[in-house]
């Protein structure tokens, strides 16, 4: 019967597969659910289709976690064919339309005619987990980022001054934000009574800092519209990207026992400006 080859359009909750001869013609096309039992039926239908089959796939994360997974267990040979790569190679097939079942031929087809692809090979447990926890810290990075940015926008309509005088990336300053936000509260707290307040949760250098939002805060006498609102979107937002930093540190904490754990990572760490979290 000779090699046949598979090309699947992974979906979050079907995938289509779409199978073809050494010819090019299609031997099946299928939707099929993401689930163990319709996917090992789909396995095992396109095997009995020819001697050998090489499946081809545009994703391996995600919702293809589970499909791979069952690739593996039987043995079967897969290609991978990232989908940003998928959509320019589509360009110069028949037909307009985006659908799944062009996808999964698209696939196939390429998994027949070019011969520079290799096998995805399988994992490591320890790659796969650093990927997890690299993809996670970045997402809270940039809503950690997000964050800031918001801060920055409500110090600005408060008191562009402060918003000037304070570094809101600093653990300190968010701290402080937390407890006053508007040039008002800043003056009649004080210096002496801010530093205390400040050292009180465990913020570095209260003095200073103390001293540069109180004198930040002189410079401003005039009350802003809105400026109430605006202040209690600085707290919920400080106290937010606070609660930001704490996760991301737990995230660094599992990052680096678990980074050692893989073969190469005393090669990694020998380069220069290169650490456990970068």
């Amino acid at each position: 019967m000779g090699r046949v080859w598979a090309g699947v359009d992974i979906g979050k909750q079907h995938h289509h597969c779409v199978t073809v001869d050494d010819r090019g013609d299609r031997l099946l096309s299928r939707r099929v659910a993401n689930d163990e039992a319709d996917l090992t039926e789909l396995i095992t239908d396109v095997a009995d289709l020819g001697d050998a089959t090489t499946w081809a796939i545009d994703l391996v994360e995600g919702p293809a976690a589970l499909f791979c997974a069952l690739l593996r267990e039987h043995e079967a040979e897969f290609l991978f064919i990232p989908g940003r790569s998928l959509h320019r190679i589509a360009a110069v097939y028949p037909g307009a339309g985006k659908t799944d079942a062009r996808d999964a031929t698209i696939l196939a087809q390429e998994a027949r005619v070019r011969g520079n692809l290799r096998p995805r090979p399988a994992l490591e447990p320890v790659a796969v987990d650093l990927q997890l926890l690299t993809a996670q810290r970045t997402d809270l990075v940039c809503d950690r980022t997000r964050a800031f940015n918001r801060i920055r926008g409500h110090l600005t309509t408060i008191a562009p001054v402060l918003e000037r005088a304070l570094d809101v990336r600093r653990r300190g300053v968010l701290t402080l934000l937390t407890g006053y936000q508007t040039p008002r509260a800043l003056r009649r707290v004080g210096t002496a009574r801010l530093a205390t307040w400040l050292r009180r949760r465990g913020v570095q250098s209260p003095r200073a800092l103390a001293e540069r939002a109180v004198s930040a805060a002189r410079l401003q006498t005039l009350h802003v519209t809105g400026e109430a609102l605006a202040a209690a979107c600085v707290t919920e937002l400080a106290r937010e990207a606070l609660a930001l930093h704490r996760r991301i540190d737990e995230i660094d904490r599992r990052t680096r026992p678990r980074f050692h754990d893989h073969r190469d990572a005393a090669l990694i760490t020998s380069m220069p400006g290169i650490g456990d979290i970068l």
